[in-house]
């Protein structure tokens, strides 16, 4: 089978190489999306006001809930078909293929009808208030309309990804964030259609990023990859094989998210200064995490292959170099971050109280970016082999679970600022140590030939 130009066969040539064309254009989109993302925000709170602003805000987690679920289940199909992929089995993966597109439909359908039902019941139950419950409502709702291209993205993006081809998947986003950022200008702004613009637009552009990827599957002529709707069906045992490596994925994703909820409900009791402060932080935090999950999705797709085709020494080599690329990058970032924290914070706040909050926050956690490294990337490898119970076990007990119990038995001790987020630094160390040990005594390498 000859390669596309677009594809990366992970199997073959030097490490390094391929693991970085895997990851540039995975970060590059994150980045892109990250800089859409705060260009939507811009425009509500520019254009609309400070309570559209909240309203569309206060959605923000249940968007991120439901994504990370179903970005889960899409990461099941990527180890699968990656593995198929590389180790040449044409008929496996165009099996793979179909089932998972069909089940992003399945998928996108159920979560239409039931967010766009519940969506009134959860902004209540997270409290939200009266003057932005409306406004949020609405915007949830027709969010929750758009699922099926949503999912459909997702799913085959992650196609994409399993046979090596990033840049596709850049390509088709920045064509939506363009697109989103062009509608928010036109109906925000121009036909002051409000929130409900700004969820027209975000709508209107994952219909297309959809469009745009189906459009490429169907013209793969020739590939193992390329979507026949005329087999799309699915298949019991390849429903099973995603499923039992997606579902881990998505619990993961649920229970960081509520980990999250937690904390953030935590420093929302030092007041708003300290809100403030951990809300400008965030924004910059983001980079260091856009880079490893990008790295981390690099490096399953990097294993999962290499797993298919048999080639175990070549696949712990790249292990080895995915920990040394992140150490490096993380170590160059950390040193910028604290070099110009005060600038960086300065983007988002100017009052000197809310700063100097600012900077006691990065001065504390950003020299403990290094301590996560090994866990985004040895549970990223242990998922490229199939092996999905343990690190999502590790993971949610070490960061979600140890995380709770600081907050429930450690904080009421000493309730401060730095006493809540400690609990990140110590929660990445322990599974770190918990992962390597699983990394270089367990037996996740086992091969199966028959997956």
């Amino acid at each position: 089978m000859r390669m596309p130009e677009s594809t990366v066969d992970a199997t073959n040539g030097v490490i390094w190489q391929r693991l970085l064309a895997l990851f540039f254009p995975l970060w590059f989109g994150t980045l892109f999306q990250q800089l859409y993302n705060t260009v939507d925000t811009m425009v509500v709170g520019r254009f609309v006001g400070k309570q559209a602003l909240a309203a569309v805000g206060c959605t923000a987690t249940i968007i991120s809930l439901t994504v990370g679920i179903f970005a889960g289940v899409a990461s099941g199909a990527v180890v699968i078909i990656a593995r198929y992929f590389g180790a040449k089995r044409d008929d496996f993966v165009r099996t793979e293929v179909h089932t998972a597109m069909l089940l992003s439909l399945i998928i996108g359908a159920v979560f239409t009808l039931l967010g766009y039902a519940a969506a009134p019941w959860l902004l209540r139950l997270m409290d939200t208030t009266p003057d932005t419950i409306a406004d949020a409502t609405l915007y949830l709702q027709v969010y929750f309309l758009g699922m099926i291209p949503n999912v459909v993205y997702n799913m085959g993006t992650g196609v994409l990804r399993a046979v090596g081809d990033t840049k596709k998947p850049l390509y088709f986003l920045i064509a939506a964030s363009v697109c989103n950022i062009v509608l928010d200008l036109l109906l925000v702004v121009g036909l002051d259609m409000r929130v409900l613009g700004a969820a027209l637009a975000t709508v209107i552009s994952q219909l297309l990023s959809a469009v745009l990827v189906v459009a490429c599957l169907l013209r793969a002529k020739g590939e193992p990859y390329q979507l026949a709707p005329r087999e799309l069906r699915i298949n019991r045992a390849s429903l099973q094989h995603i499923l039992a490596m997606g579902v881990p994925a998505a619990l993961q994703s649920m229970t960081y998210s509520c980990s999250n909820i937690l904390i953030q409900a935590v420093i929302n009791s030092f007041g708003t200064d300290t809100v403030a402060a951990w809300s400008a932080y965030s924004k910059i935090d983001v980079l260091f995490w856009l880079f490893m999950n990008s790295m981390g999705l690099a490096v399953t797709t990097y294993v999962s292959q290499n797993y298919g085709a048999g080639k175990f020494d070549r696949l712990k080599e790249g292990v080895r170099l995915s920990i040394k690329l992140s150490m490096g990058f993380t170590a160059i970032l950390s040193v910028f971050m604290l070099l110009l924290a005060r600038p960086l914070l300065s983007i988002f706040i100017t009052e000197q109280v809310v700063l100097d909050i600012g900077l006691d926050i990065m001065r504390f956690l950003v020299p403990c970016y290094i301590t996560y490294v090994l866990v985004e990337i040895l549970a990223g490898a242990v998922r490229g082999a199939g092996k999905a119970l343990v690190p999502t076990l590790i993971t949610v007990f070490g960061v979600c679970g140890l995380r709770l119990l600081w907050v429930f038995a450690a904080v009421p001790t000493h309730c401060t600022m730095m006493m809540v987020i400690l609990s990140y630094p110590i929660t990445w160390v322990v599974t770190s140590l918990a992962l390597t040990i699983y990394y270089f005594k367990g037996r996740w390498l086992a091969y199966n030939a028959d997956f």
